[in-house]
């Protein structure tokens, strides 16, 4: 008999990638069956969901509700949890923190064996309170300090930037002369991005980890291709498009024009964190990659992402 490996956020990027791994690893896919959480289960995206997977089951749960989630998480035996940010969802502030302690504490009445939770770092503890506004950092930290602090069997998985950012969001904005400027508040050489396709690479984490689990307890795992700096963004970005692209370094005050009043110190100071103390506080990429290596995959990197997409810069 299969165990049931629950996974929420199973429409969005982070879900729906770690779904489509575990059904493509050749162990995993007979180890478990798979439950699929979403917020509404009737939405097509679900629907969608259950027509082109046969076997998976799902579900709705409401993160307020301790009883959906106790039914949500009933003789699970592994769990993977991604929390919403409340800049993304407009929740009042605590939102996110408070859905996944609810997780974490019907985790634990289910006695659930692994939980994978999609963590980052404290950044007002990591930059000594010199960027105290990055909340979507901090509200996931409080989460995974929380798992631990229960007890429950956990592994942490640090999702890098992500690589869609720069095409889904228009961060490369095409000039007339048909050149791309990519602008932000970093300096083009200091600032380290870790760059991740969290649509693809996310779900192999999860794999690497679900088949390592004795290796992987109570770690957290950095998860990027590499560290980028927007200088060598830019030039991989011409090596592999053939067009020619610049990184042009904005005025703080400047930066934050461009972005909703609302979210642009906390998005301004989430770009200052690759400066200063780093997106992962110096966190290594490499025990990631060997436990990747170690059941036979690879992290996609930025040329790799690049190819597939050359198509939207012509």
């Amino acid at each position: 008999m299969s165990n049931i490996l629950t996974v929420f956020g199973a429409t969005g990027v982070q879900g729906g990638s770690v779904i489509r791994a575990v059904l493509a690893d050749p162990v995993l896919s007979k180890t478990f069956k798979i439950r699929a959480v979403t917020r509404d289960a009737s939405k097509p995206s679900a629907q969608a969901l259950a027509q082109q997977h046969e076997g998976i089951e799902v579900v709705s749960a409401d993160m307020d509700s301790p009883a959906s989630l106790a039914a949500a998480l009933k003789d699970s035996h592994t769990v993977f949890l991604v929390t919403l940010p409340d800049m993304v969802t407009g929740a009042p502030a605590g939102t996110e923190t408070r859905h996944g302690k609810n997780v974490a504490d019907a985790a634990k009445a289910a006695g659930v064996q692994h939980l994978v939770f999609s963590s980052l770092i404290n950044v007002t503890e990591a930059s000594g309170g010199k960027l105290p506004h990055v909340a979507h950092f901090d509200s996931k930290a409080h989460v995974e300090k929380y798992i631990r602090e229960q007890g429950i069997p956990a592994t942490f998985i640090q999702p890098g930037y992500y690589m869609t950012n720069f095409t889904n969001l228009g961060l490369l904005r095409k000039g007339e002369d048909g050149s791309y400027t990519l602008a932000g508040p970093t300096s083009p050489t200091k600032a380290q991005l870790p760059l991740f396709f969290a649509d693809e690479d996310m779900g192999k984490y999860f794999v690497a980890i679900a088949r390592n689990p004795s290796v992987t307890l109570n770690k957290a795992i950095p998860a990027a291709a590499d560290y980028y700096t927007p200088a060598r963004i830019m030039d991989e970005f011409t090596q592999v498009t053939g067009r020619k692209g610049q990184y042009v370094q904005l005025d703080h005050a400047v930066y934050k024009s461009f972005l909703p009043p609302p979210i642009a110190q906390e998005i301004l100071e989430n770009e200052m964190l690759c400066e200063e103390p780093g997106f992962f506080a110096g966190g290594s990429l490499v025990d990631g990659r060997e436990l990747l290596a170690g059941v036979g995959l690879k992290v996609t990197s930025w040329k790799e992402f690049l190819e597939g997409r050359k198509g939207l810069f012509e």
